[in-house]
């Protein structure tokens, strides 16, 4: 059984900076593109960003996190990573990992606030 289990989350004022960090198991891991998404209450979940299997060399965000948010992965430690600076408001959610379609049964997800 795969398991996803997302950490880092939490409270920061706008401006700041939050590293958030997804560690699998249960499967192997450097095969799969990896992406974040987030989702707010009453809304589906949004893709955030992605990063392409084995080096990872290819990456992709959503057009409101470029410049501002970084996507990595450590695959001798199954973990998927995204550094978020400038953080804004907006970017409040609860922030999930997943591999792309088909996805894994979903983590509880980690629960970032911005806010002042």
């Amino acid at each position: 059984q795969v398991q996803l289990v997302e950490s880092g989350g939490g409270l920061v004022q706008p401006g700041g900076s939050l590293r958030l960090s997804c560690a699998v198991s249960g499967s192997i891991f450097e095969i799969y593109d990896m992406a974040w998404y987030r989702q707010t209450p009453g809304n589906v979940r949004e893709f955030v960003a992605l990063i392409s299997r084995g080096s990872g060399g290819t990456k992709n965000y959503r057009d409101s996190v470029k410049g501002r948010f970084t996507i990595s992965r450590d695959n001798t430690k199954n973990t998927v990573y995204l550094q978020m600076n400038s953080l804004k408001p907006e970017d409040t959610a609860v922030y999930y990992c997943n591999k792309i379609s088909p996805q894994w049964p979903w983590g509880q997800g980690t629960q970032v606030t911005v806010s002042s």
